[in-house]
């Protein structure tokens, strides 16, 4: 068979993955904290027809002749810049601005039953900041994942200034009263309320995790991020420190997908198929044609 028929296979394979991820893409244009992907092409690998030789006194040197047989992917990345913010009006509406990621986390047993430092399960990382609160108090998002930080039952008798992310508790849950009047959260995460008596109260710390390469982050649906091998471990940190980003309560960060990137990259990944069926079906007539040779 022909080699530029496998070549043009290989190619239609990688243009249809390219189309799936931009797919996703478009499907999730009004994501609220949703990541692009984005494919990378790589060539597959060559036959070498003749090899190169090197130069002598009485001839220069001669390149050598290959062949190629086809692409595959190289890779499939996760674009981690900034999306737009959406004004929205709503307290408990976060964006960040810059880097990082929320916490979020499922309880391992009853939460109001747990006296201890630790009774969240892992986290998962989002940049989705629609949270809101529950029944309870508690912040949460809307599947039920508490947001976790530093709760004020964590750091009773502490300034807030004094917060020291080396010496503090691991995050846990943040809980309002449900009571309190109103409440508002700082550029820091700064969690603060005004109780019933009229009283300003400090009910928590967000803190958020920065990843040495955000890139490295599993996909697992839902808006989240999880942990893996190559991402690195995350680092915790107050907002606005150690290079993590500031949060902006009353606004989300929209998704990061352009249309117009999108739309483009659909034409070329169209084109590019057509012109891989285009391969295989000329090197099907050639076929046709030595078929035809004997009658």
């Amino acid at each position: 068979m022909l080699r530029s028929m496998y070549s043009g296979i290989s190619g239609l394979r990688n243009f249809q993955t390219k189309l799936d991820v931009i797919g996703n893409n478009i499907s999730n244009v009004n994501t609220y904290g949703f990541k692009k992907g984005r494919v990378i092409f790589k060539d597959l690998i060559s036959q070498t027809v003749a090899g190169a030789s090197a130069a002598s006194d009485s001839r220069g040197g001669v390149n050598p002749k290959q062949v190629g047989l086809g692409s595959q992917i190289s890779t499939i990345d996760t674009i981690h810049a900034g999306g737009s913010t959406q004004f929205t009006g709503n307290t408990l509406d976060l964006a960040i601005s810059g880097d990082g990621f929320f916490q979020v986390a499922d309880a391992t047993t009853d939460i109001e039953a747990v006296d201890g430092d630790e009774f969240t399960s892992s986290p998962l990382y989002t940049r989705a900041g629609n949270f809101y609160m529950d029944n309870r108090g508690y912040l949460v998002n809307s599947d039920g994942k508490y947001l976790v930080g530093y709760s004020a039952a964590d750091l009773e008798g502490l300034d807030p200034e004094d917060v020291d992310p080396d010496v503090m508790p691991d995050p846990q849950p943040i809980v309002i009263p449900t009571t309190a009047q109103s409440m508002s959260i700082g550029q820091d995460g700064t969690i603060t309320f005004v109780n019933a008596a009229g009283d300003l109260k400090w009910a928590g710390q967000l803190i958020l995790a920065k990843f040495p390469n955000p890139g490295g982050l599993n996909k697992v649906g839902g808006n989240y991020f999880q942990e893996s091998t190559n991402s690195g471990v995350p680092v915790p940190g107050v907002a606005t420190t150690t290079g993590i980003g500031e949060i902006v309560s009353g606004f989300l960060e929209m998704s990061n997908v352009d249309l117009a990137e999108e739309f483009t990259e659909m034409i070329v990944a169209q084109r590019g198929f057509q012109a891989n069926t285009r391969i295989i079906t000329t090197s099907d007539e050639i076929l046709q044609e030595l078929v035809n040779l004997k009658r």
